[in-house]
């Protein structure tokens, strides 16, 4: 897979609401794919997998079998390298703007 189709399937992967969230409980400890089915009460288990289909195809979750428990890991690295490729630049700007207003400030006093 080239590296614009892992962009566009985390980029997919991050255009749906419900998939962020899941992210955001990920982010804070792993969690048993019944738990996350148990969370979101209103989609059903069938919809909560397709949606852990499309974290783990995109490389944002990764997925390990304990037993009958079926682990699900935020992996932020996709998200780094989208940041790498297509903020990091924009934001040395604005680190090098804030450091010259801070300059400048401290100038004044």
């Amino acid at each position: 897979m080239s590296s614009g189709d892992v962009h566009d399937s985390v980029f997919k992967a991050l255009g749906d609401s419900r998939r962020r969230a899941m992210l955001d409980l990920l982010k804070t400890r792993p969690w048993t794919t019944g738990e996350l089915v148990e969370h979101f009460a209103e989609l059903d288990r069938c919809t909560v997998m397709q949606h852990l289909g499309v974290l783990e195809k995109a490389g944002l979750i990764i997925v390990k079998r304990s037993g009958r428990h079926r682990w699900n890991y935020f992996n932020p690295l996709p998200i780094k390298e989208i940041h790498d490729r297509w903020i990091s630049r924009y934001a040395e700007g604005a680190v090098e703007l804030l450091a010259r207003l801070k300059s400048d400030l401290e100038g004044q006093g």
